[in-house]
């Protein structure tokens, strides 16, 4: 049954839970502006939120509530997610909310979950791409023990949204998701066209770029050894390479990192707030990543018209037609990396024409209005414009 817009659920709060606060003004930021703009109170709660955090201050300056909530993102220590079950219930218990909207693996297990036991109505599970658990062993203790949890909280959950039918699929053929739970696919978090504009590909040598956190199963080992190659042979090219050190038991370590920029193989920026300008400079962007669930640097080259290099893996395939807007490799494969590489490099026109085909799909497929609008839609969010809608 659709709900009006005068029904009482519309005065409650919609609350959003994530692990990593600034994926909440990057990945959600539309959304919380077309929810704002139509009058619905917005609460997020986060880690790492104090009182002078710049996200936070931006959050509240567009009238957003922030909640900091206390759990670290790839922490195993049961006794403090236990902790953050309660705290996300006392919340929840506090605010009332409509509806609760949780993304990345520890907000959807025990978001969700706290969600449930408050009594939550309305539950929506965000899954944005399956980690660590599901792209290295499946067989330790932890892996088993998220798979345990996933399936717990997903059975708890109104809908589930994913980024990329792979992930949907799995998860049901390894029991986790069943049939009958409604889920949807989108077109990942989609990508701002009007702000990622299309920028004139560099003169010169083509210049490859690689945004990622910092982890083996991004492809970063395989980016840096398939640089080396190139540039073995042609000294010219440049490999460009932001990101950042992470957490995690995947993660790159710094000596490793330290050696591929001595050896010279790679430029390496750091972290940037704004990756913009390394976008405009680059001619081919390229993410060798093992599964993702839509990966939003991609969209936003595609946005910026550049062609692509991904891997035909989960959430990489779907932005990607092989040979029209660029060329899509196998996991783990150095020697076909470098392939598509000295294509660019050999015939250097290819990235004007697939750069032309990487924002046509941005404009038609990717466009985060057109994403958002899906979401609301499936959320029952009724009376609530999206993108340009919003601002005519």
């Amino acid at each position: 049954m659709k709900r009006s817009d005068a029904s009482p659920d519309r005065l409650r709060p919609f609350l959003i839970i994530a692990s990593y606060p600034e994926s909440i003004l990057t990945f959600r930021g539309a959304l919380i502006r077309t929810l704002l703009g139509a009058g619905q109170q917005v609460h997020v709660a986060a880690p790492g939120m104090a009182l002078e955090d710049p996200i936070r201050l931006s959050l509240e300056g567009v009238g957003v509530r922030v909640h900091d909530v206390p759990f670290c993102r790839t922490g195993r220590n049961l006794f403090s997610d236990l902790r953050l079950v309660i705290c996300l219930y006392r919340l929840m218990r506090a605010i009332r909310p409509a509806v609760v909207l949780a993304y990345t693996i520890k907000p959807v297990i025990y978001g969700t979950f706290a969600a449930w036991l408050a009594r939550v109505p309305r539950r929506y599970a965000l899954v944005t791409g399956l980690g660590y658990a599901f792209t290295g062993s499946r067989s330790g203790l932890l892996p088993r023990l998220i798979r345990v949890l996933y399936r717990a909280s997903l059975a708890r959950a109104g809908k589930v949204f994913f980024q990329n039918p792979d992930d949907r699929n799995l998860l049901r053929e390894i029991g986790i998701l069943s049939a009958d739970k409604p889920t949807i696919v989108l077109n990942g978090s989609g990508v701002d066209v009007s702000e990622f504009l299309e920028a004139p590909i560099p003169k010169g040598p083509p210049v490859f770029l690689m945004i990622a956190r910092l982890l083996g199963d991004k492809g970063v080992r395989e980016y840096a050894e398939a640089a080396r190659r190139v540039r073995a042979g042609r000294p010219e090219i440049r490999f460009g390479l932001v990101g950042w050190i992470d957490h995690n038991p995947d993660a790159i370590t710094r000596k490793e990192l330290d050696a591929w920029v001595l050896d010279g193989g790679v430029d390496f920026y750091g972290k940037l707030a704004d990756v913009r300008q390394c976008i405009a400079a680059c001619s081919v962007y390229v993410l060798p990543s093992y599964r993702e669930g839509t990966p939003r640097t991609v969209l936003e080259a595609m946005a910026m018209g550049r062609p692509i290099i991904t891997t035909d893996a989960p959430g990489c395939r779907e932005t990607v037609i092989d040979s029209e807007n660029g060329f899509l490799v196998p996991v783990r494969s150095v020697d076909a990396l470098v392939e598509a590489m000295l294509k660019f490099i050999h015939d250097p026109s290819l990235c004007q024409r697939m750069g032309r085909r990487s924002r046509e799909l941005a404009e038609e497929k990717y466009d985060v209005h057109k994403v958002n609008a899906v979401m609301l839609r499936e959320m029952d969010i009724s009376g609530v414009a999206t993108g340009r809608e919003a601002r005519a």
